[in-house]
């Protein structure tokens, strides 16, 4: 009960942020702007189970006062003793309930999301390693049946990455993949090593929820927009024509840039989109740093984390967060479903832990 005493500003807040969203769905002129509605019914739905939980909370919590009360009258008590401790189980429950879906709920995890993958460390093996990440990402994406477009890409000699950009699509896309935010090492020969010596090479991913047009207003004065030719390895329209973007936002200094669609409007199209994550996600984080949110994402998303390591020589996966060990055959093939529960139940446990 102590804990949920902590919790019911925030569930307040929740509460009355459902309510003026229902009303607004109720307005006569809500469906003109269907995008603007389409948005409010996804939060609406996401909310609601914690709504409808918090209403049936309070009127447990009225049901006990009316027992107390009742406790008084010689004829009620008898009723009220046998009634009390139903009424208390209940809350118990309700309470055990809410707080699950507080500390598990982020209306973020149906969306889809932007990777970045970006070689650090280590030359062209970090390169080769950003590279298979990235087909990791695309096996585990195919395994559910998600949809990958990339955005941006630079390629190495050698076939690897220095970066590339993408989207994957589909059904709560960011509730899976969001743990994957961080420092990734490997351990391994590379392929230009002769004497057989085991290297440390690295590449950061950057995992962010993809946001509506709506939900973050850019202001054009804010933007430096640089139109360049792409590059790459072949192709006939590569080198030819102007299409390529870069994107600066000049407030924050975030720079975006996107080549791989053949038309300059597709590609700032695609620039834009990747700007609003990216915006949306520091704007998250500049509210996360003015008070204690108990639904922030676990650890601090910062990407030099180093959180996971890949031990070719020894066939391991060490994921530093869960202190914890996996096949890498199995990992490197895209079957990250253990893996990834496993870091749901950790997470949970570190923001019940946070909350007492």
């Amino acid at each position: 009960m102590a804990l949920l005493e902590k919790l019911k500003t925030k569930l307040d807040e929740i509460y009355q942020h459902y309510q003026q969203l229902k009303a607004k769905s109720e307005s006569p002129d809500f469906y003109n702007d269907p995008a603007q509605s389409a948005k409010i019914m996804k939060e609406l739905s996401s909310l609601k189970p914690i709504a409808e939980l918090f209403e049936e909370l309070k009127k447990n919590e009225q049901d006990l006062e009316t027992a107390k009360q009742m406790l008084k009258d010689p004829e009620m008590k008898e009723l009220a003793d046998e009634e009390m401790p139903i009424i208390k189980e209940k809350i118990e429950k309700i309470t055990d309930e809410l707080i699950g879906l507080l500390i598990t709920s982020d209306e973020k995890d149906s969306r889809d999301v932007i990777f970045e993958i970006r070689a650090g460390t280590g030359g062209e093996e970090a390169g080769l390693f950003a590279a298979d990440l990235f087909r990791m990402y695309v096996r585990y994406a195919e395994r559910k049946k998600w949809k990958v477009e990339i955005l941006n890409s630079y390629d190495t000699d050698l076939g690897g990455f220095k970066e590339i950009v993408f989207i994957v699509k589909g059904a709560d896309v960011y509730k899976q993949l969001k743990y994957e935010t961080g420092g990734h090492r490997v351990q391994r020969v590379p392929k230009t090593e002769t004497q057989g010596r085991v290297h440390t090479s690295a590449a950061t991913v950057t995992v962010l929820p993809q946001v509506e047009d709506v939900e973050v207003e850019i202001d054009q004065d804010d933007l430096r927009i640089d139109r360049f030719c792409s590059s790459g390895k072949g192709g006939q329209h590569v080198n030819r024509t102007e299409s390529a973007i870069r994107v600066t936002h000049l407030p924050t200094g975030i720079v975006v840039s996107c080549q791989d669609e053949r038309s300059q409007h597709q590609n700032l199209a695609r620039a834009m989109s990747v700007l609003r994550s990216k915006l949306y996600e520091l704007e998250k984080k500049k509210q996360e740093a003015k008070r204690s949110d108990i639904r922030a994402q676990s650890g601090s998303g910062d990407r030099s984390e180093k959180i996971r390591t890949y031990n070719w020589p020894q066939n391991r996966v060490t994921d530093h967060r869960l202190g914890k060990n996996f096949s890498l055959e199995i990992i490197i093939d895209g079957q990250l479903d253990k893996l990834i529960e496993d870091l749901k139940a950790w997470d949970k446990a570190e923001k019940l832990a946070r909350l007492q």
